[in-house]
């Protein structure tokens, strides 16, 4: 049985062959999904007060995307997006930390959610390891395995580093909501620059 703390508004789960369902037995909605794929469903209003409270577009650096990622598996990948964080670039020890704590969320259940994305990130907030939220995008031209819950290989990565719960949760749970609009996915699969990138995350923040 998966899960986070209940304060923070996490509903624990149970899996059966593939499956995801509440532990009452009840089937999520598919919006539940996005959340439950990640091992919780945060209560909105203990960190999203204000959309003010997260804005992914100011995370996302230029420097922080790769459109090519050239991995084939989900080990590999992982290393590739933590080479691409400009701030750990000079810090050989913060980086390991980080890679072991994906590799050990990732063995915990896939942070692939469906839809060909995934959305790597440690299983709790890294106090310490960094100063500010981080976020990384990285494009698949073929797609990688990931064990998502649709099984359809993993396309688009974003990988989240927070130094704290609230912003951790908040962070995940922005990206989840505009990762369910169609539209979006299929821009960011075309995307040929990555300040287009950042420039589709910013619309479709303006429009929730």
């Amino acid at each position: 049985m998966r899960g986070m703390w209940s304060k923070y508004g996490c509903w624990p789960l149970a899996h059966t062959r593939g499956s995801v369902r509440t532990v009452a037995g009840t089937r999520p909605s598919p919006p539940q999904q996005f959340l439950y794929a990640t091992g919780c469903e945060p209560k909105i209003g203990v960190f999203m007060k204000s959309n003010d409270a997260v804005v992914l577009s100011k995370m996302l650096s230029p420097a922080a995307i790769n459109l090519n990622l050239k991995s084939g598996d989900r080990e590999s990948v992982l290393a590739e997006l933590v080479d691409q964080i400009p701030q750990l670039a000079r810090e050989p020890e913060a980086r390991q930390t980080l890679l072991r704590a994906l590799h050990e969320r990732e063995q915990l259940h896939s942070t692939g959610i469906g839809d060909g994305i995934a959305l790597p990130h440690a299983r709790n907030a890294l106090v310490g390891l960094v100063d500010e939220p981080i976020m990384v995008f990285g494009r698949h031209a073929t797609g990688i395995p990931y064990d998502a819950i649709d099984k359809i290989p993993a396309r688009l990565f974003f990988l989240l580093v927070a130094p704290t719960v609230t912003q951790h949760l908040g962070i995940l749970a922005r990206l989840s909501r505009l990762l369910r609009e169609p539209k979006l996915r299929q821009a960011l699969l075309t995307a040929e620059r990555p300040e287009k990138v950042v420039g589709l995350i910013k619309e479709a923040e303006g429009k929730t």
